[in-house]
């Protein structure tokens, strides 16, 4: 991935070490797990700006971005 991109730089600048301490009053306890609050403030960070609107289309284009998935820290076959 170039050095240029956006998300590339965003991740190396953006700490959100903070998200896990204000959330964990809201984490799920019982049967399933809560995302992580790091992984669900990135995807709507990532909605925000590429102005997508659709749960299933941002899933649908952080999937086949590279550079999203990068920013997520998702692997290509995880989402």
């Amino acid at each position: 991935m170039p050095k240029y991109n956006f998300y590339r730089q965003l991740k190396q600048h953006l700490n959100l070490d903070f998200l896990y301490e204000l959330t964990q009053t809201y984490y799920g306890r019982c049967s399933q797990q809560s995302i992580d609050p790091e992984v669900f403030f990135k995807l709507c960070l990532i909605s925000y700006l590429e102005n997508i609107v659709s749960d299933r289309q941002l899933i649908e284009q952080c999937s086949l971005r590279l550079d999203q998935l990068y920013f997520l820290d998702y692997q290509p076959d995880e989402l």
